[in-house]
């Protein structure tokens, strides 16, 4: 149990789920890029905005519970998100309609699917070089060595 507390501590399930949405988003835009040029493909995206509201939104529940320091999040699954048997997070991408439909009947735009696979990977970098922080804050801790 007290294994349990230390990795449901603080930002560590935040974090944890970002680079979930992060990496499964990914695949995702990588799966768009190497169909730039297929005809009748539709790229497939998920909102950001939609991720970032349902994990504000758990992690006002947290707070609300249990003063916000520990426990894991509990999320609600959205149209996008859904919450897997195991409690995991799987995403239900769908095609933006924002984009140019081209004379192939592709529906691209390479700046915006560029723009969007840059920022996905800084998001994933930020996320896991926060979490790398906290695991070897944590690891210093339990050998009870100062960082």
């Amino acid at each position: 149990m007290l294994i349990d507390q230390v990795t449901s501590a603080g930002a560590l399930p935040a974090l944890e789920m970002t680079l979930r949405f992060a990496g499964q988003r990914q695949r995702v835009l990588a799966h768009n890029v190497a169909n730039l040029s297929t005809p009748d493909f539709r790229p497939q995206d998920v909102s950001v905005r939609g991720f970032q509201d349902t994990l504000r939104e758990a992690i006002h529940q947290r707070r609300a519970r249990n003063g916000g320091t520990h426990g894991g999040l509990q999320w609600k699954a959205t149209r996008e998100l859904e919450i897997g048997s195991d409690g995991a997070l799987r995403l239900n991408p769908r095609s933006p309609a924002q984009n140019v439909l081209f004379q192939d009947r592709n529906n691209r735009d390479l700046e915006r699917l560029m723009q969007a696979v840059a920022e996905n990977t800084a998001a994933f970098r930020v996320a896991s070089d926060l979490m790398r922080q906290q695991s070897g804050m944590l690891r210093a801790a339990m050998a009870e060595r100062v960082a």
